[in-house]
């Protein structure tokens, strides 16, 4: 990178930018000896683990995608999806996400929206040095505590 000088700069949220002699800014991912790609996957499972630690958070995703999942962690070594109800598009130096969740019944849900894009900015933006420009949240669903006390009914217990 021709033309680069070595002044680092952080923005607000710790996104590391690099200042080119003619005042562009270039990431901070892309150096003189050489340029870090991140996978789509890796931003979606920052953003997913950065949207479940906020509270009023139920989870992530659709019903069939929740239901999938949930499906997926009973089995015997299944793990969980952190991607599940993020869809991400990235760049060589910016990020945008798109975020489904299920709000807690009683919570400000503009509120939570708020603080799961911080979330999402802050954890994206510290891990990867992208620039996130965009943080979409759709809330599918609202979750009541009486919605799993009828699931645990609906399926009896083989065993006894």
């Amino acid at each position: 990178m021709a033309g680069t000088t070595q002044t680092t700069t952080t923005t607000g949220n710790d996104a590391r930018e690099l200042t080119t002699k003619d005042g562009a800014r270039t990431s901070a991912l892309t150096t003189e000896r050489g340029s870090t790609t991140i996978a789509d996957v890796v931003v979606s499972k920052i953003a997913g683990i950065a949207a479940r630690e906020v509270t009023g958070v139920h989870g992530l995703g659709g019903g069939a995608q929740r239901a999938f999942g949930a499906l997926r962690e009973r089995i015997p070594g299944g793990s969980t999806n952190y991607s599940q109800g993020v869809s991400v598009e990235v760049g060589t130096a910016e990020a945008a996400v798109d975020v489904e969740i299920v709000a807690e019944y009683g919570v400000a849900i503009a509120d939570v929206a708020e603080a799961v894009r911080r979330s999402i900015v802050t954890g994206i933006e510290r891990m990867t040095g992208l620039r996130v420009i965009e943080v979409n949240v759709n809330v599918n669903d609202v979750w009541l505590p009486q919605d799993d006390e009828q699931d645990d009914e609906a399926a009896p217990s083989r065993v006894q």
